[in-house]
């Protein structure tokens, strides 16, 4: 039902962008007389958000790794919480950069030469390992469509664009144990209701053994980690890619990763 339904809204979207010209143009309205407010926006009536976020949450619980379902829980049911995060990126002067700046995290703004060349450990170079170890790119995030509002949309954006940038940071691979370690901390960070079904629900998933290692360990370590630790939102990473990690850390007050055991997932 989601699935159908996310179809027929993007199908919908699609024929708008095709039929717009390639001269600049204000952005024209959606299938239900709203205005569309940033490019990829598709406007949805209460109703809708409401199939979308219930057939979304079945998916994504049901395959974790459909990014596309995630994506559209988090849109759908964290309007309120985006709306905190965004006021505390606003009260946060490096924060308030970014909303001011807008950087976008994607392989045709990252400078991948520039990243190589950096010292062994810094922050640009240990994100660039983290892409190749991982065989993951940040062209793979999709982009926001049914927030509505043009800044709250930039706010859930940058929040998938430095999901990458958290597991270096974590120092958490990206397998669904791994996974599952960053939406707990994501989820005492920011309370986005997705984070919260993940952290939850993530573990159902998971072998004996590595249950064992993530009750005992990981979890306490990314709960403490996330309360002790500022936004992970009101880091200017792109401005700190020299910055040892390390350093880094130690700045945000986040303990070294506990040693995951080889092969659990």
């Amino acid at each position: 039902m989601a699935t159908l339904l996310l179809r027929s809204l993007c199908f919908r979207r699609s024929l708008q962008h095709s039929s717009r010209p390639v001269v600049d143009v204000p952005l024209r309205a959606g299938s239900h007389g709203a205005p569309l407010l940033y490019p990829d926006h598709i406007p949805t009536t209460p109703l809708q958000k409401m199939l979308l976020a219930a057939g979304s949450a079945g998916m994504a619980l049901y395959n974790p790794y459909r990014h596309d379902m995630v994506a559209v829980l988090g849109e759908t049911t964290g309007c309120h919480t985006l709306k905190f995060l965004r006021d505390q990126m606003k009260k946060d002067p490096e924060g308030a950069q970014i909303l001011r700046d807008r950087p976008r995290i994607s392989l045709s703004t990252l400078d991948l030469s520039k990243l190589q060349s950096l010292p062994e450990g810094s922050l640009g170079r240990e994100y660039l390992r983290f892409l190749d170890v991982n065989r993951v790119s940040p062209d793979t995030r999709a982009p926001t469509r049914f927030v509505d509002d043009e800044e709250l949309a930039y706010v859930i954006q940058r929040y998938r664009e430095v999901h990458d940038m958290l597991h270096t940071l974590l120092g958490m691979p990206t397998n669904m144990l791994g996974e599952i370690v960053v939406k707990w901390f994501e989820a005492v960070q920011t309370g986005l209701p997705m984070c919260i079904l993940g952290a939850l629900f993530g573990p159902l998933r998971l072998r004996a053994q590595s249950l064992q290692v993530l009750f005992s360990e990981l979890i306490p370590w990314a709960i403490q980690n996330g309360r002790r630790a500022p936004c992970f939102l009101n880091i200017y990473y792109e401005q700190r890619w020299e910055q040892s990690m390390t350093a880094l850390r130690e700045e945000l007050g986040i303990s070294p990763p506990p040693k995951l055991v080889q092969g659990l997932a």
